[in-house]
């Protein structure tokens, strides 16, 4: 995953309604119910089948720190699928997103300006349409670079060229990001 593809799916993972199961037992049993069976839960784990099913049992109850975090992780990606796919929606078409960055964005404007690429600790509230364009791309399985531009296509045209009513002509380009995150 990148930077932004993670951002988006924090983003969603913000308006759960419950918390993710704490003890690895739980979390198990919830993997093992997600991909009905235990050898799924292995393969994707990297696990022995016999491991998971002890862990179901609860004859094991703690995980190593590297298999704790594959654990956490494969919970946090299918927990509350609907609950996920409302926000997204309502964020696609009604509220938008905020997303908070510090990174360097450089310039292709017209000759006479500067194009020299600084950083910028930017927070900005992009329009819905913005918003679906991401999710879109997440979801088609858009590469981070892909993700990247259209980023900055958004950032462009909300601060940048202020819809159009500034800087006509300018090309942004993010790069260098120390800090990304998005909230719905």
């Amino acid at each position: 995953m990148g930077i932004i593809s993670d951002g988006l799916d924090r983003a969603a993972q913000q308006a759960f309604t419950r918390p993710i199961p704490k003890s690895a037992g739980a979390q198990m049993r919830y993997l093992v119910k997600q991909f009905k069976g235990t050898r799924a839960v292995a393969q994707q784990l990297g696990v022995s089948q016999r491991t998971v099913e002890r862990y179901v049992k609860d004859q094991i109850r703690r995980p190593r720190a590297d298999l704790a975090q594959r654990l956490e992780d494969a919970v946090r990606r299918r927990w509350q699928p609907r609950v996920r796919a409302q926000a997204r929606r309502q964020a696609a078409t009604s509220t938008g997103v905020v997303v908070d960055t510090r990174a360097r964005f450089g310039f292709t404007a017209a000759p006479g300006t500067t194009d020299d690429a600084r950083i910028r600790h930017l927070t900005l509230a992009l329009p819905p349409h913005h918003a679906a364009r991401l999710f879109d791309a997440q979801d088609a399985g858009a590469s981070e670079q892909q993700l990247r531009g259209l980023a900055a296509e958004a950032l462009g045209e909300v601060y940048f060229r202020d819809g159009g009513r500034r800087a006509a002509g300018l090309e942004v380009e993010l790069t260098d990001i120390e800090h990304l995150q998005f909230d719905l």
